[in-house]
């Protein structure tokens, strides 16, 4: 199925194949901005007004809410915990089948940017020009750097954090997931959008009309694959120590 939001306050779920409408979830008089995250059968989605919402991903039915004091991002849902941000600066940590809040951390900013989730880490573009790295057990801050004006949403690849700025700094800056040292910085014509990762490159639109792509650094697995390669015919030798077992040497005389 297809889930979205719409000005109208409704969530709605519509049959892939067709667009039939399958339910909706009507949130009275609020506009559902933020983009659904769908995992375990269950639809996480936030409202204009403040509210987070766990809903049956079959039937629509509601399973729980969460009620912050302002406008909420689009959740992040990883290990069994919701993360979402919110206009009242707190980034929430959910327990993702109760709605039981896990912890709160100030950001002393608005929190409009969808958090990103990677290996223990939640990182988040503030609009105050901070990108901050927490624990996702504790909430603690690991690291936080300034970028050259309101940062967007992060994406996260192979020990990497990606993330735009905008108003008179457009960059793309790459940081370290681990320390948030910069690695570097491209600067873009325009304001940029939200960051995708996907077949080893990393996406972003512009306010410029132009579509920009970066490619990511070798990880583990690349060298691995890199490591099995068939080696070059060109190169292989015959072994003559090797012998044949007798158990394995055998001859059909028919």
């Amino acid at each position: 199925m297809v889930y979205v939001g719409s000005d109208d306050g409704n969530l709605y779920a519509l049959d892939a194949r067709t667009g039939t409408k399958v339910w909706s979830f009507a949130i009275t008089g609020y506009v559902v901005s933020s983009s659904p995250a769908v995992t375990g059968g269950v639809v996480y989605v936030g409202a204009g007004y403040g509210s987070v919402y766990a809903l049956n991903a079959k039937t629509g039915a509601l399973l729980w809410s969460y009620a912050t004091n302002g406008f909420v991002s689009s959740p992040a849902v990883a290990d069994g915990v919701v993360y979402v941000g919110s206009k009242d600066d707190n980034v929430y940590a959910l327990n993702a089948n109760t709605g039981a809040k896990v912890w709160i951390y100030d950001a002393g900013s608005y929190v409009f940017s969808s958090p990103a989730v990677a290996s223990g880490v939640v990182y988040v573009g503030l609009p105050n020009d901070k990108v901050y790295a927490l624990d996702t057990d504790t909430g603690a801050k690991l690291w936080s750097y300034t970028a050259g004006g309101p940062a967007s949403s992060a994406a996260v690849a192979n020990e990497v954090v990606y993330v735009g700025s905008g108003e008179g700094n457009e960059n793309v800056y790459a940081l370290s997931a681990r320390t948030g040292a910069k690695l570097w910085s491209y600067t873009i014509g325009g304001g940029g959008g939200t960051l995708v990762v996907a077949n080893g490159m990393v996406y972003v639109g512009s306010l410029d009309n132009k579509l920009y792509a970066f490619g990511l650094p070798d990880d583990d697995r690349s060298k691995q694959n890199a490591a099995c390669k068939h080696p070059d015919p060109k190169t292989l030798r015959p072994d003559f120590s090797l012998k044949a077992s007798n158990s394995a040497a055998t001859t059909d005389r028919r």
